[in-house]
């Protein structure tokens, strides 16, 4: 089964449990994207694992299935859950298997045989250690240190650590020589996230992840939205402008794509004075913003506003290509 993952522009196939990327011709490649992918493939043929660091809507869970298309094996895939223990990595016993075999072959000799065997029932860290897949660990700070601790043994030694399966003398298990890992961290978020032992920090190379230049952003959200390149602009200049000024709200890119994905698809352009744009932007970008206050009121209206007054047409003005200044003083 074919299936399109629209948050991260990967391709994929599902068989088994597993998943299987393909490269997807809206992934957009910039030299800022070009030089991420090149050191982190450098890093996974040398055996290291890869961690992705950066705050939201920057892109690393994108990064990390693109990475997977050109690393060429199947994926598993992890996302970090407070509730998690151990076996939720590994696996568990699930309970026993009894079996019975009655020899009433004579009728007046009744004979009874039976067997009992525990049940063990691997995980996804298990199956992609004995298989050699590539195991994409999203968000991984979000499971408790204590949980991560198994995977000490196996970014370090090659081992994993299975002690349901000691009493069948299958205690230890040998990681697969193509096994490898990309882990996805989100350092700034503190709720719901567990700080990293260091022993794991340290088998692993951190590649930190800030937001893209200007010309791959543009370049994600044109893509992404089928909107004109050059209204693309504008919203792209409006979250930048946003996100860079004193106040420094942490819209990433999936607010932009979001605004431009709305407008593509209802036929509307970013325009000042048009008041359904308006209200998406009041919309899309008040997570942080409707915060701000002035004697007691919220100001995040007039101060969206007032960026969309200095970066977008009015309604019915001629627009001509022109690249935005990357500040723009906003009224207090």
């Amino acid at each position: 089964m074919i299936k399109k993952n629209t948050l991260s522009s990967t391709n994929y196939a599902v068989e088994d449990d597993l998943i299987v990327p393909e490269a997807s011709d809206q992934f957009v490649v910039t030299s800022y994207v070009k030089e991420i992918m090149d050191r982190a493939l450098v890093y996974l043929k040398v055996g290291y694992p890869v961690h992705f660091a950066g705050p939201s809507g920057t892109g690393k869970t994108t990064l990390a299935f693109h990475l997977a298309t050109q690393w060429g094996r199947p994926v598993t895939l992890l996302q970090g859950n407070e509730e998690f223990v151990s076996s939720d990595l590994t696996g568990k016993d699930i309970g026993y298997r009894k079996s019975s075999v009655v020899d009433n072959y004579i009728h007046s000799v009744l004979k009874t045989e039976e067997q009992m065997s525990r049940t063990w029932v691997d995980n996804r860290l298990t199956t992609a250690c004995r298989n050699g897949d590539l195991l994409i660990y999203d968000e991984f700070n979000r499971s408790k240190a204590e949980t991560n601790n198994v995977l000490l043994s196996v970014l370090s030694e090659g081992i994993l650590n299975l002690p349901g399966l000691r009493g069948a003398g299958e205690g230890y298990l040998d990681v697969h020589p193509n096994f490898r890992a990309i882990f996805t961290s989100n350092p700034e978020e503190y709720a719901g996230t567990h700080k990293t032992q260091d022993a794991l920090m340290d088998r692993m190379i951190t590649i930190n992840v800030g937001h893209p230049d200007r010309d791959t952003e543009l370049k994600i959200v044109h893509a992404r939205s089928e909107l004109d390149l050059q209204e693309a602009a504008y919203i792209v200049d409006i979250v930048n402008e946003l996100r860079g000024n004193d106040i420094q709200t942490k819209h990433g890119l999936r607010a932009g794509i979001a605004i431009a994905r709305i407008l593509s698809l209802q036929g509307l352009k970013p325009r000042m004075g048009d008041k359904l744009f308006h209200n998406i932007c009041y919309d899309v970008l008040s997570m942080e913003t409707a915060k701000i206050q002035r004697a007691g009121q919220s100001v995040f209206h007039e101060m969206i506003d007032d960026v969309i007054r200095q970066i977008c047409p009015p309604i019915g003005a001629a627009v001509s290509a022109k690249k935005f200044p990357t500040k723009i003083k906003v009224a207090e």
